[in-house]
């Protein structure tokens, strides 16, 4: 089954990859950390889209399309575009390049992120597993 993103649909399928992923389990042991990923607005996209995401020691405990005030203060917020995210998960695209290049923008300790890039790299892997269609067909 395919996967629209950046819907609810979608981000339910995310946790389970990550919940599922048994190199991300091992990589992420020592990780604390919560997100929002912000999906710009553009092409297909009318209004931008923000999903919240909560990984604990190897695991995603929580994610969901943020709706309307979200009392969440997360300790990171990734910005980018539809066509940006797809690349990443393609595996055109480095997430930690997209960062350091600003293709995606952060708000948070970038030293965190670089010090856990197996970890990033593994749940990039598991947003990667799912079979996804875009909004705009890219």
């Amino acid at each position: 089954m395919a996967y629209l993103f950046p819907t609810e649909d979608w981000v339910a399928a995310f946790k389970e990859a990550v919940n599922n992923s048994e190199s991300y389990k091992k990589s992420a042991a020592k990780w604390e950390g919560d997100f929002y990923f912000v999906v710009s607005a553009g092409g297909a996209l009318e209004e931008p889209v923000i999903f919240y995401l909560d990984l604990w020691h190897g695991e995603c405990r929580d994610a969901y399309v943020v709706k309307g005030d979200d009392d969440k203060k997360p300790e990171f917020i990734i910005e980018g575009t539809v066509d940006v995210f797809r690349r990443i998960f393609d595996g055109e695209l480095e997430p930690i390049k997209a960062l350091v290049g600003r293709k995606l923008k952060l708000k948070g300790n970038l030293g965190k992120v670089m010090r856990s890039v197996k970890a990033t790299l593994d749940l990039v892997a598991a947003a990667g597993s799912i079979d996804t269609v875009y909004p705009d067909g890219a």
